[in-house]
């Protein structure tokens, strides 16, 4: 593996040009210099390839983001060295290397590459496929010994043959549109995706056995999970089709490599290509590598100079993205979302933070469950990091560990908390609102807010009080006896003690019942102060509020 050395320090120093301040990057697996210079935009880069897990962990004390491709393994003691990371990204489709709900408890993004590398892993697939009908790289290196064999090397046409994909996500879709341009039937198996979606691509959607009796050629595009790992193993070999040929660009451990070379052996598949190996490098004596029927090629599915392009820049992207407290596009453990999507979702992403940052300084006691209903336009959104964005401003105020769009879901799951979402229909006053009711040890409580627009976001209600606030900087929430006086008793004490008042809202349910005062204010207000603000307008309830 080669090593790139530029900026780096010693382990335990910064790196030449550090600046105070600055996110710190390292990347610890080659990639492109274009997603280097994208990153060093936006933060100071750390590039340290080939390190030993020892020097990794001494470079991760001090890194807000790793980036990496399959050669580092992120494991949870690495995780454990690196208190002030927040994004791993990997160059790449698969995070099998990545311990991802180690990540996820710690509130670390994990973020991907799905869609760079899509064409060169479907074009490598293609010509794997064909090497192997060709038996192309034997007759290369015949050739080159100075033989002259054609009849040794009569190949097999691809034309009329049906090719079974397992695994028809993006890069199984584009391998099944150019096996279409040559001639082929295109078969796909994949459990997450609609007979609509398959025939939108002219493909079959069909039972695994099926596909296994029926394909010539069969290519897999799986992702490695626990149930896809040794998918092909002898009982599927045995249900296969006489003389089938495997192509293997996903991932080496979804094929048992014992039972496809037994499978060779027996004449019961003609041939595999495999870009893949269930141990990587493969070791000199893996007998795959001694099969003449087998054709190999050391992980280059995503080798070509516009992917490593592609995949950089996009890691980079998403990575200052995140850095910058930004959702990113193809995060594995927490809702992806687009840039032109976030873009709509921002003001509401602000506003549902702010409501949970002031349910957390309203509440009394634990939390105990969390309902957020929305009606209006935003029900065209993804609602789901909105409802995230409600859990991090009411867990963060009360925790000392960072809660992010990642772990806000567990955090709460583990503190106890029942977290649900609704859809209701909209009121002609609330066009876009957003409704949180908590309940803690004490009482349940309702905030209601809206967006107006883009920058203007306001709170509308709080418990059963109608209000027109905008949820920022200091205030003073005093709920209290509608009568005569008490804005001015409120406003001569806290001029009494230099604290100027910037705004004034007052919300009642109807003369001389319950009311709710509501007052920004250009500075805190000490506790003391709170208790003598109480006693002066017989109240047990009044709460100094930052935002």
């Amino acid at each position: 593996m080669d090593t790139i050395t530029q900026d780096i320090a010693a382990p335990g120093t910064h790196p030449e040009g550090f600046r105070d301040g600055a996110p710190r990057v390292v990347v610890a697996d080659p990639i492109h210099p274009a997603g280097i210079e994208r990153l060093r935009a936006g933060a100071v880069v750390d590039v340290a390839t080939g390190l030993t897990a020892e020097a990794l962990r001494a470079r991760l004390s001090e890194a807000n983001a790793l980036v990496i491709r399959s050669e580092t393994r992120v494991t949870a003691e690495l995780l454990a060295a690196a208190p002030r990371l927040q994004v791993i990204a990997r160059a790449g489709v698969g995070v099998d290397n990545v311990d991802v709900p180690a990540a996820t408890q710690r509130g670390i993004i994990v973020v991907n590459s799905p869609e760079g590398n899509t064409i060169a892993a479907a074009e490598h697939t293609v010509a794997m496929m064909l090497a192997l009908s060709r038996k192309i790289p034997a007759a290369a290196w015949s050739l080159r010994a100075g033989e002259w064999r054609r009849s040794a090397f009569v190949g097999v046409e691809v034309y009329n043959k049906t090719l079974g994909i397992i695994g028809f996500g993006k890069v199984g879709r584009e391998v099944a549109r150019r096996a279409q341009g040559l001639g082929m039937r295109v078969i796909a198996h994949d459990l997450y995706v609609s007979v609509e979606q398959a025939q939108r691509e002219n493909v079959e959607l069909v039972e695994l056995d099926e596909l296994l009796a029926s394909a010539d050629y069969i290519s897999l595009h799986a992702p490695l999970t626990r149930d896809t790992i040794n998918l092909l193993d002898r009982d599927k070999f045995a249900r296969m089709k006489d003389g089938v040929r495997i192509i293997n660009c996903a991932r080496g451990k979804v094929i048992n490599e014992t039972a496809l070379l037994e499978a060779l052996e027996s004449g019961k598949v003609a041939g595999a290509a495999l870009d893949v190996f269930a141990k990587e490098p493969p070791g000199p004596d893996n007998p795959l590598l001694k099969q003449e029927r087998v054709i190999g090629t050391p992980h280059l599915g995503a080798s070509t100079e516009e992917a490593q392009i592609n995949v950089a820049l996009d890691i980079a992207e998403q990575v200052l993205a995140v850095l910058d407290g930004r959702p990113p596009r193809s995060a594995v453990n927490m809702p992806g979302v687009s840039p032109e999507v976030y873009a709509r979702i921002e003001p509401y992403l602000r506003l549902a933070t702010q409501i949970g940052r002031l349910h957390a300084q309203l509440s009394d006691g634990a939390v105990r469950s969390v309902q957020v209903t929305y009606s209006g336009d935003v029900l065209n959104l993804d609602t789901q990091p909105i409802t995230r964005a409600v859990l991090i401003g009411l867990l963060q105020p009360v925790l000392a560990q960072p809660v992010n769009f990642v772990n806000a879901p567990f955090i709460a799951e583990s503190r106890g908390i029942r977290v649900t979402e609704s859809k209701a229909a909209g009121e002609e006053e609330y066009p876009n609102r957003i409704v949180v009711e908590v309940e803690d040890a004490r009482r349940r409580r309702k905030i209601a807010g809206t967006v107006l627009s883009k920058r203007d976001i306001r709170i509308r209600e709080i418990d059963s009080f109608r209000i027109d606030l905008e949820p920022s900087g200091y205030m003073l929430i005093a709920r209290h006896t509608d009568r005569p006086g008490i804005i001015g008793r409120v406003g001569t004490l806290l001029g009494k003690n230099n604290i100027n008042i910037g705004g004034m809202l007052v919300g009642r349910e109807a003369v001389g019942q319950r009311a709710m005062m509501v007052l920004t204010v250009d500075d805190p207000i000490p506790e003391p102060l709170l208790a003598e603000l109480a006693r002066e307008i017989a109240t047990d309830y009044v709460r100094f509020v930052e935002l």
